[in-house]
């Protein structure tokens, strides 16, 4: 079973070979692919995400970005809701960074 490190030192050694000026079309079209298909993916679980946190903006009438701020600064305790909410946004957060990542390197 591969490990994170596995890849990451399998990718280092494609980037330093292209660097030197190798070229494959079977990496770039692998690549390719795989960024897209990471893409779709993070692109899906923004959408999942994106519900259940409309669902506690409705509720409360606020946005989650303004609730998190609040949050954070203590200004809504730690009721077991409350938490939830923000742990969504955390992982919002993180997935939309992940995702922005994703789109600047298929281009």
């Amino acid at each position: 079973m591969r490990t994170q490190h596995d890849t990451a030192h399998q990718l280092q050694s494609l980037t330093t070979l292209y660097q030197q000026g190798y070229h494959s079309d079977v990496i770039d079209q692998t690549v390719h692919k795989l960024l897209t298909l990471e893409i779709a993916a993070a692109q899906q679980e923004l959408t999942k995400l994106q519900g259940r946190l409309q669902a506690f903006e409705h509720q409360y009438q606020m946005t989650s970005a303004d609730f998190y701020q609040r949050f954070r600064t203590g200004a809504f305790g730690d009721s077991a809701e409350f938490v939830e909410w923000s742990v969504f946004y955390d992982m919002w957060l993180s997935i939309q960074k992940r995702l922005t990542t994703l789109q600047r390197s298929s281009n």
